[in-house]
């Protein structure tokens, strides 16, 4: 179901006022805004997960973590895959590699072996928004400590270390687990783009999310109480659900 359109609102900040123009039309709270940086590939280093530009090194391990030791089903929502050769896998991030529009990186284990990968898209340092996309976790990384760490020192890069205002979300409209990690890493519903892509021979209703640089420091707070080593029992197990 396409969610409601809410009414449009401006404020001015920090009072909260209605903003008005001369006109007595209603605008956009004041903005103190330069364009920042753009993104490119950087390395992110956390207690269980590394974050490293795609390498030549990391295409076996890809392939035997994302094809080989997991199910064809982990591809069933990416415009690739499955795959039954390296050379699929390696074409797919050889062309994000070379997209201008994407900046491809592994997600790997603390010694630096990759058992995923997540891209920045949508690259927009003029505005500062970016999305994060293209993700294939492998088994071993699904539903890990490691991966929700990945998630969060991707997103803390965007906004603390280039400053940036918007972080996106998208995914298939059916894609369900997706849609579950959406909500539980602190992203927002903003709305489904009906009829928004064909892949696969299918079509596809592109659900969109976002956090904002107002609600990061909620978010990142959350993750971070989350990633405490007191929240894990000594078998690893949570102690406490991640939640804003």
């Amino acid at each position: 179901m396409t969610r409601p359109r809410p009414p449009a609102r401006a404020y001015d900040a920090p009072m909260g006022e209605p903003r008005t123009n001369e006109y007595g039309q209603p605008i956009g709270r004041a903005v103190a805004w330069a364009p920042r940086e753009p993104v490119a590939p950087v390395t992110l280093v956390g207690r269980s997960s590394r974050v490293e530009p795609v390498a030549a090194h990391h295409l076996p391990q890809l392939y035997d973590a994302l094809v080989v030791r997991s199910p064809p089903s982990t591809w069933t929502y990416l415009a690739v895959g499955p795959f039954d050769a390296p050379a699929g896998l390696n074409a797919w991030l050889r062309d994000l590699h070379d997209d201008p529009g994407a900046v491809p990186h592994a997600i790997c284990t603390p010694d630096g072996r990759g058992v995923g990968v997540a891209s920045y898209l949508r690259l927009d340092h003029v505005n500062g928004s970016v999305e994060v996309g293209g993700i294939a976790l492998s088994a071993e990384l699904q539903r890990t400590t490691a991966a929700t760490e990945a998630m969060y020192l991707m997103m803390r890069h965007v906004f603390d270390d280039l400053g940036y205002r918007r972080y996106e979300w998208k995914c298939d409209a059916l894609n369900e687990p997706s849609r579950r990690a959406a909500g539980r890493l602190g992203f927002t519903f903003e709305g489904t783009f009906r009829n928004a892509l064909v892949y696969k021979g299918r079509n596809r209703d592109t659900e969109w999310y976002s956090v904002t640089d107002d609600e990061w420091p909620a978010v990142r707070d959350a993750f971070e109480a989350w990633l405490d080593p007191a929240n894990f029992d000594d078998d690893g197990r949570q102690r406490t659900a991640l939640r804003r």
